[in-house]
């Protein structure tokens, strides 16, 4: 495509240069905002890689220095010569638009990466050697690239941010009863972790079994009830009618098995309509996908008015969009986008993570699961702002084993231990468990167990 066809303006290059050159310290403004790949001209991407090299080494840049910095590189021909720097130094209309020239600059060269991408994906799809879901995901990554990429934030000073942390903390004082942040519901919960803050990523770890679907679905229905704000659910493992039987059967007290099977009572068919009408009227939205990525995640949740939070079950089955076949690299790269996900979208992310054997390999030690035991990936712990592990005693009576003596009246508790709390302190709830319709509560005085050692 010849230089008509493609979005770019040569002009607004040329002065993004030409500022520079007449007024060196204006590149302070626009060192983080433009590569040398986002000049469309090969010249002016020499000239500024050029630019670029000669300020990591504080060398005073002019048009005399910057012909020498590029005879040195071998790329003086390239840019045109002496000639064309006095050339576009002159041309300049004011250095102090450089950061108007830049924006310019940059949209461009988004544009450009927009349609070269488009082709991309063009190819693929005409290809037909690989499968629908493979291409959708590919595209979907690259246009996220440009995205996340065309972001950049410069330094803010520390008066205007503490401006911003003051009003914030006004608010909370004027408004106790309504937090600004996401209550998870469980009031002994929420004392350890004060509120669910914007652009928090939250792992709620355990073994199969042990109830972390059920504890995330909780905390969504709660959130979605006290919150007036939508509440988006991947659930990678279970089909959506499985999971909003698992949520009638916590909501309305009745067994799960009764909701399977059909044979409810009376009284059941009340509060299963009661439930359904209460719920009907939340913003619950439910995306059972199976191996969705993260990418897809986003491009869905845009679509959703008023998020306030979104739960993820589980991250074990979704599906990465690195090249490597390394499971623990590939949950590395999951970890990070859903962090930056929640920071993009402001939002809370509860994902739930399956633990590996090690809490059962401890004989009859205490199992109560650590950091160490999180699957796959150790990128999990450092991504995450919050993790949570959940143990229930009962679990391991099943395979023979008691820890440390704990009494058998632990049958209808469990405990919430918070592993790792960015915004907080660490420890854990004690919380009540009713198994049979799969729902934890809080415990009337929680206090009297004490606390945790550390």
């Amino acid at each position: 495509m010849d230089i008509k066809q493609m979005p770019v303006s040569v002009e607004a290059e040329q002065a993004l240069l030409g500022s520079i050159i007449i007024k060196p310290e204006a590149f302070d403004k626009i060192g983080g905002m433009i590569a040398p790949e986002d000049f469309y001209l090969p010249e002016h991407q020499h000239i500024y890689a050029a630019i670029v090299k000669m300020f990591m080494q504080s060398k005073v840049i002019d048009p005399v220095t910057l012909v020498n910095a590029l005879v040195e590189q071998g790329d003086r021909d390239e840019a045109g010569g002496i000639q064309y720097i006095s050339l576009i130094s002159q041309s300049v209309p004011s250095a102090s638009n450089i950061k108007d020239y830049a924006r310019i600059v940059k949209d461009k060269s988004t544009l450009r990466r927009l349609i070269t991408v488009c082709d991309e994906i063009n190819t693929e799809a005409y290809d037909e050697t690989s499968p629908v879901r493979e291409i959708v995901d590919s595209a979907e990554q690259k246009i996220f690239d440009i995205s996340h990429n065309n972001e950049s934030r410069d330094f803010r000073h520390i008066r205007d941010i503490m401006q911003n942390v003051y009003q914030e903390l006004e608010l909370k004082c004027e408004q106790k009863d309504s937090p600004t942040g996401t209550k998870t519901g469980f009031s002994g919960l929420d004392q350890k972790l004060i509120e669910m803050s914007a652009g928090d990523f939250i792992i709620v770890g355990a073994r199969p079994g042990m109830g972390k679907t059920s504890f995330a679905m909780n905390i969504a229905v709660n959130v979605a009830k006290n919150s007036h704000k939508s509440v988006c659910i991947f659930s990678l493992e279970m089909s959506g009618e499985q999971l909003v039987t698992r949520i009638l059967s916590s909501e309305a007290m009745i067994e799960s098995s009764s909701l399977r099977s059909g044979q409810l009572k009376p009284e059941d068919w009340d509060n299963v309509a009661g439930v359904i009408s209460s719920l009907s009227g939340c913003d619950i939205y439910i995306d059972d996908t199976s191996a969705i990525s993260a990418t897809d995640m986003k491009a869905k949740l845009r679509r959703i008015p008023n998020l306030g939070l979104v739960v993820i079950d589980y991250i074990g089955l979704m599906q990465s969009t690195t090249t490597s076949d390394n499971r623990a690299v590939q949950v590395g790269e999951i970890s990070r986008n859903l962090k930056i996900m929640a920071k993009d979208f402001g939002i809370p992310i509860i994902c739930c993570a399956q633990l590996n054997r090690g809490t059962e390999s401890r004989g009859s030690g205490d199992r109560r699961p650590t950091l160490a035991d999180l699957r796959d990936s150790g990128s999990i712990e450092q991504d995450a702002d919050v993790v949570m592990f959940l143990y229930r005693e009962e679990y391991y009576k099943d395979i023979g084993a008691k820890s440390d003596g704990e009494a058998a009246d632990d049958a209808n508790t469990a405990e919430v231990i918070l592993a790792k709390n960015r915004h907080g302190e660490v420890g854990k709830v004690k919380m009540g468990w009713i198994g049979q319709f799969t729902k934890f509560r809080t415990l009337e005085d929680e206090s009297k167990y004490g606390q945790p050692p550390h």
